[in-house]
């Protein structure tokens, strides 16, 4: 009998996943809470055409829907019934989905930190605002300013000037030897280095400049300016939209609460991609921020394995890309003077307007949410934890169910009465 894999996040490395499972001989359901597979790196690209990574994509598109996957789109994880299941909700229902082996590709999200005037309206993710432009929003003659870590800003205002936006700068927070010496490094990753020139080449206009980052955010009813710090140096910046975002963090709340070991940040996984936990495996960016090569190499690994098939001869392709994610992460860890952006009365917590002098007279962040709520809003500390970690120094990793705002009855269903997909889905 085949084994029933249950691939968690339909990115490039989920998708992989699934795809080699499935064609291994498993059973294999593919959960996204998205409308589309692709995730991020790939969002929108079903309409794009022309260019290399859209070429990627519809080529693992079609190895997709030339296996026998169930797809289940819109569909969130909200938490574990039981050991080997997973109680699952979409805009349909509601079920618990049984799995002899777990792939958790969750992918990660944009590491934000507090600084005055964060909460403007048009201060934004810098790949919010990208994924909201590719959704439609006019973005042209529009003035940006770009702020933080990592590779994802020159990627953000190269898309955004060809959507005709004009860039007023990017501002990284690492310094220019960090810079150079990850460069250096970069022999190994040619295509990376050509990448980062197209990007450069698309956004030539944008000053680019380093040990720099956005202080403060001017505005009444929305965003109108940005104070900048360069090299020690002050001045404001009129602007239309600020996106900002420090690095990359991964998605690990479902391996949290499933009990797979993490280890600095990440999770943990052997050579077959399997956690610490028998049976759940991890691939992509919750194992290591390291892109897209990462991800699809871990995705191929972790679906063969999950199969029982070997995979060796993917292993030295990602033990390349794991070398550049480590490099990634030493380049762009954010520096100990942003600490102090933050002022006593500057909102930690947003989902309940919890500020930074509240936090400070708290010893953990168990305190934290003992007397002032942080982390318990609707988005369940994904903004504020990594934020408070970075500014106290707090383990904010706690995790329980739900992990995504739920309703009333998906929570209350007895565990005992099982569906085999989500009700309404095929």
């Amino acid at each position: 009998m085949s084994s029933e894999v249950v691939v968690v996040g339909a990115g490039p490395a989920g998708m992989a996943a699934a795809v080699a499972a499935s064609e291994s001989g498993c059973r294999v359901r593919l959960l996204d809470d998205n409308s589309s597979a692709g995730g991020q790196v790939w969002r929108g690209y079903a309409s794009n055409a022309g260019d290399r990574d859209t070429a990627r994509f519809a080529a693992l598109m079609r190895r997709l829907q030339s296996v026998q996957v169930e797809v289940h789109a819109g569909t969130r994880v909200v938490a574990q019934p039981a050991p080997g299941m997973l109680r699952v909700e979409s805009d349909a229902g509601s079920a618990d989905l049984r799995y002899d082996k777990l792939i958790l590709a969750t992918g990660a999200r944009e590491c934000f930190l507090p600084f005055p005037g964060w909460t403007l309206p048009g201060v934004l993710g810098a790949g919010g605002l990208q994924a909201l432009v590719k959704g439609g929003l006019p973005i042209a003659d529009k003035r940006i300013v770009l702020s933080g870590s990592g590779p994802l800003l020159l990627a953000v205002a190269a898309n955004l000037a060809k959507k005709g936006a004009e860039i007023a700068g990017v501002f990284e927070q690492a310094p220019l030897t960090r810079l150079l010496k990850f460069g250096a490094g970069l022999s190994a990753h040619p295509g990376k280095i050509v990448e980062g020139i197209h990007y450069r080449m698309a956004s030539r206009s944008a000053a680019y400049r380093t040990s720099a980052w956005v202080m403060r955010a001017h505005g009444r009813d929305r965003l109108h300016s940005v104070v900048v710090n360069v090299g020690g140096s002050t001045r404001e910046i009129p602007c239309d939209y600020l996106g900002c975002g420090f690095h990359l963090i991964p998605n690990s709340e479902l391996a949290r609460l499933l009990e797979c070991a993490i280890e600095n940040g990440y999770v943990r996984v052997d050579s077959a991609q399997q956690s610490s936990v028998p049976g759940i495996y991890g691939a992509g960016e919750i194992t290591g921020v390291g892109g897209l090569e990462k991800a699809l190499v871990e995705g191929e690994i972790a679906g063969l394995s999950a199969a029982g098939r070997d995979a060796g001869r993917f292993y030295s392709r990602r033990k390349k890309q794991i070398r550049l994610a480590q490099r990634l992460d030493a380049t762009f860890a954010p520096r100990a003077e942003l600490r102090a952006l933050a002022a006593p009365d500057t909102i930690v917590c947003r989902c309940e307007d919890v500020r930074r002098d509240a936090l400070e007279k708290m010893r953990n962040a168990r305190e934290a949410k003992l007397h002032t709520r942080c982390g318990m809003g609707p988005c369940q500390g994904r903004i504020c934890g990594p934020a408070s970690s970075f500014l106290f120094g707090w383990d904010s990793q706690s995790v329980r169910p739900p992990l995504m705002p739920s309703r009333i009855q998906t929570i209350a269903t007895e565990s005992s009465v099982l569906a085999s997909s989500p009700k309404g889905q095929d």
